[in-house]
């Protein structure tokens, strides 16, 4: 299973982290989903993840997202 760490601006309560899951969690092979405020980060978690779609899901919850790095 893949891991991904997601630097994300814009962030600020449980409703970003909610908002930022909900549209994550619909990208193909995407399994899980952690949001962490405190480090505006988000790890997902999967198999055979699709970075361009993750960060597009991410763009589409309103957050602004930088390249991924090795969780």
């Amino acid at each position: 299973m893949a891991q991904k760490r997601y630097n994300v601006t814009g962030m600020s309560c449980e409703h970003c982290a909610a908002s930022i899951t909900e549209e994550v969690s619909d990208v193909p092979g995407v399994s899980e989903v952690v949001v962490d405020l405190a480090a505006n980060a988000v790890t997902v978690r999967g198999a055979d993840l699709d970075d361009e779609l993750v960060r597009a899901a991410i763009v589409e919850a309103g957050y602004g997202v930088g390249e991924p790095t090795a969780a």
